[in-house]
């Protein structure tokens, strides 16, 4: 189980100090182009959807390295070869975090000459759940994240000054574009002051649609033109004292334009998109 900050993801964990042992820095960037395949780890479970659902997204997108789907099993064997890299769910475990809660993380990493695989260069991952919720209120999303992940290498490729300087900042100037964009809720996803388009409209002025999960995954497989949606992280009723990450992605670029983190209050800050996020949306 990783305990250690991926690249990416420093924004998300305001108040939580994380070690950084292992941050990749430019030169890990180039070398990730010159590895000879990019393994593909998947899970144990061979008919989960998780499973179908990144080999789909693989071959339909992935253009960044030569690939190989292997099983989890075949992974120690491999991983300590520079020449390989891996792009795998892992545990993650932030540090000092009181909670010990565990996420899953899909990760792209360096294969390297390390005792333990915890140790190897994370080059980016992004949040796809908490590890006790159920696959279906994440895993239609997974397209759109691998989409991202690739970009993301991209960019980092054609500016290598990036990847030392504040990501954050890189992505959260895209929140300006959410306006002309059309924004995919899921119902259940939203705190309830804002569970209604009448609400929303409220202190959010722009095009939205509430829709199923599985209308989402379809704009989500057609890469809709001007759609976002929210990427949710949270419990869904597995704990009480828990955080909740959101994130607003772009279906056609598979581009981050809006993500934050709230700690889960009881009666005032639920498992959900809250009003203020709507608002700081709308400015």
């Amino acid at each position: 189980m990783k305990r250690i900050l991926p690249i990416l993801l420093a924004f998300f964990l305001t108040g939580t100090v994380v070690a950084q042992k292992h941050e990749a820095t430019p030169q890990d960037v180039k070398r990730f182009f010159t590895t000879q395949k990019t393994y593909v780890v998947l899970e144990n479970n061979p008919i989960s959807s998780y499973n179908f659902k990144l080999q789909q997204a693989i071959k339909d997108n992935w253009t960044i390295s030569e690939y190989e789907f292997i099983p989890h099993t075949q992974f120690e064997e491999l991983r300590r070869d520079p020449n390989n890299s891996f792009l795998m769910m892992t545990q993650v475990v932030f540090d000092k975090d009181k909670t010990k809660t565990r996420y899953n993380f899909l990760n792209l990493m360096l294969g390297e000459k390390t005792y333990k695989w915890e140790d190897m260069t994370d080059l980016v991952a992004v949040p796809l759940s908490y590890t006790e919720v159920d696959e279906e209120y994440w895993v239609y999303k997974l397209e759109t994240l691998i989409r991202f992940l690739q970009n993301h290498m991209l960019t980092l490729k054609k500016n290598p000054d990036l990847v030392d300087s504040d990501l954050f900042k890189y992505y959260k100037d895209n929140i300006k574009d959410i306006k002309n964009k059309t924004l995919y809720l899921v119902q259940d996803e939203l705190e309830e002051d804002i569970n209604t388009l009448a609400k929303i409209q409220d202190v959010y002025p722009y095009r939205v649609k509430l829709a199923s999960r599985q209308e989402i995954e379809e704009v989500i497989e057609s890469q809709e033109k001007n759609a976002v949606f929210l990427h949710k992280v949270g419990p869904y009723g597995t704990r009480l004292k828990a955080r909740c990450y959101k994130i607003i992605i772009g279906a056609e670029d598979a581009n981050f334009y809006y993500f934050d983190m709230h700690k889960i209050v009881r009666g005032k800050k639920p498992d959900g998109l809250l009003e203020k996020d709507l608002k700081k949306m709308s400015r």
